[in-house]
């Protein structure tokens, strides 16, 4: 039950947050994916910079732990992963290495409760 009142608030915070950053642009609108369990939010470059230049990735890992927390790294990626493919990096690091790129953006996705082995955020990155 605590995880899934965790999940919906971090819903509202960055669901809330991407819809005031991007004031209504087309690319901070969530996407649903009900046949993979999860919402998701593709954020263009200038929210990208926003999200990693502000205070949303440290509220948002204060209430969901790192081990909830996601990352689809790019193949070119600096941050380090092991061997088992964890990602050692926190959140704002996953979406600044993104934002120091030209065109580099990010896609958050909210999953569902109880899946994704109990992931509550993923955020993947992108950029050419």
């Amino acid at each position: 039950m605590r995880i899934a009142i965790v999940s919906v608030s971090v819903l509202a915070v960055v669901a809330g947050a991407a819809a005031v950053l991007g004031a209504g642009s087309a690319a901070a609108q969530p996407l649903d994916q009900l046949d993979e369990a999860r919402l998701a939010i593709p954020l263009d470059h200038t929210l990208t910079t926003a999200l990693a230049g502000g205070p949303i990735p440290a509220v948002v890992t204060m209430f969901v732990p790192p081990n909830r927390i996601g990352a689809g790294l790019k193949s070119d990626s600096e941050i380090y992963r092991d061997d088992r493919g964890a990602v050692h990096a926190t959140l704002r690091q996953v979406v600044l290495e993104a934002a120091g790129h030209p065109d580099g953006t990010v896609t958050v996705y909210l999953n569902a409760p109880g899946t994704r082995n109990g992931r509550v955020l993923d955020v993947y990155q992108h950029w050419n």
